[in-house]
């Protein structure tokens, strides 16, 4: 037998001849099988180092320590506020799960709010994720179609997410997407379509495994602009999603289904005192399938909620008292240039008559204020005026030259 038959690998024994490689070191011999398996075991030691350390840096608050911190930033929506932190809050423990003997597996809490435009849908899900302080994206509904059609196909929805996390695909797998105008994308009627509906139906049945969660390989540069990128593979198991959506005109849904006539004569026959000002409080996932959801993709949205229309008194808190309000964003602002502003009491109500007016939400407030400031944000940093109020008269002046021009 030669000297070369005679080498055998230090950990597993076997000689030379069985072995495809057989690596020589000072003392000791690895053969290419042994390479192979500890190969597989620092990978799998390092993964589970990096799950540890992404679930080790995840601080996860009571639910009532969630809704205290969306309140600083939200005013009102005290009922969609608790929803979403009860949904957050099982979400991320469900993320923090250790595998146990009886296997009981938490199913995701996907969630889908409903609101008229202006009412917070989107701050509501940027606020939670600025306070778990993972990665966030809001993707828009309306410009993804199916597979094979103009437009962006449901993969680019992961494509932000991973830029959001800096191309972290284990950061971007405990993210979280907001879709908004999810009911651009209902169908046209309550039947199934006979016909492609590709920027409609076609776009919730792709959403459906997406949601559900399951491997997607993902363009990074997303769209179909670049086709010999590389894909990513990215797991949505852990990936929380929330739809949203003003659903305009469900109303009608919710009152023909609580027997109440949307128009003509006749009463309702139920002796319950019903809010017609705010129907959405009553929805339920069936008026979502009556406006052209389908019942897959409603299953995978299990927690449902909705937004309260914007009266005077909670527009009127929106301008002043959230950590972040419009006021004092502009107050900042006009400080950064050394100038003291202020607004009167009188002026505040005025902006927010016009914006229940207008009927813009929240938005219109921006709008307003920016109308307002417009004039006076471009004169006083190059005088030398360092005190600037704005009142009742002032606001009126800027809002009634816009609508002569």
């Amino acid at each position: 037998m030669s000297k070369e038959e005679n080498l055998q690998c230090s950990f597993c024994g076997r000689k030379k001849p069985e072995t495809d490689l057989l690596i020589a070191g000072i003392d000791a011999h690895i053969c290419d099988k042994c390479i192979e398996q500890a190969y597989n075991i620092i990978e799998e030691e390092t993964n589970e180092a990096i799950t540890n350390s992404l679930t080790k840096d995840l601080i996860l608050k009571k639910p009532k320590e969630i809704k205290n911190f969306l309140d600083e930033y939200i005013i009102g929506q005290d009922q969609t506020k608790k929803t979403m932190a009860v949904a957050v809050y099982n979400h991320y423990k469900r993320l923090l799960q250790t595998k146990d003997d009886d296997e009981v597996e938490i199913e995701k809490s996907n969630i889908i709010l409903v609101g008229e435009t202006g009412t917070g849908k989107t701050l509501m899900a940027s606020t939670i994720a600025k306070m778990l302080d993972v990665p966030f994206s809001i993707v828009d509904a309306t410009v993804l179609t199916q597979a094979g059609y103009v437009g962006e196909d449901i993969e680019s929805i992961l494509s932000r997410l991973l830029q959001a996390a800096d191309y972290d695909v284990k950061q971007a797998e405990r993210g979280i997407v907001f879709i908004d105008e999810i009911d651009k994308i209902a169908r046209k009627g309550d039947n199934p379509s006979i016909t492609r509906d590709v920027s409609g139906e076609g776009v919730q049945q792709g959403l459906l495994k997406l949601l559900e969660g399951t491997v997607v390989n993902v363009p990074p540069k997303g769209g179909r602009k670049h086709p010999d990128q590389k894909y990513i593979q990215v797991n949505t198991k852990n990936i929380l999603f929330i739809a949203g959506g003003a659903f305009s005109g469900i109303e009608r849904v919710i009152s023909k289904r609580l027997n109440r006539q949307a128009v003509g004569f006749g009463a309702s026959l139920s002796d319950e005192k019903v809010d017609e000002k705010n129907l959405l409080q009553y929805i339920i996932p069936e008026d979502l399938k009556s406006f052209g959801l389908i019942p897959e993709i409603i299953g995978r949205l299990p927690v449902l909620s909705y937004m309260n229309p914007l009266d005077a008194e909670t527009l009127r808190a929106i301008l002043t008292e959230p950590k972040n309000s419009i006021i004092k964003q502009y107050t900042k602002l006009f400080s950064i240039d050394d100038i003291n502003f202020s607004i009167s009491e009188d002026a505040l109500q005025y902006i927010v008559n016009k914006a229940i007016e207008y009927k813009l939400g929240a938005r219109g407030l921006r709008s307003l204020c920016e109308a307002i400031l417009t004039d006076a944000m471009f004169e006083l940093p190059s005088s030398d005026e360092k005190e600037f109020t704005v009142t009742k008269e002032y606001a009126e002046e800027k809002i009634n030259k816009i609508k002569t021009l």
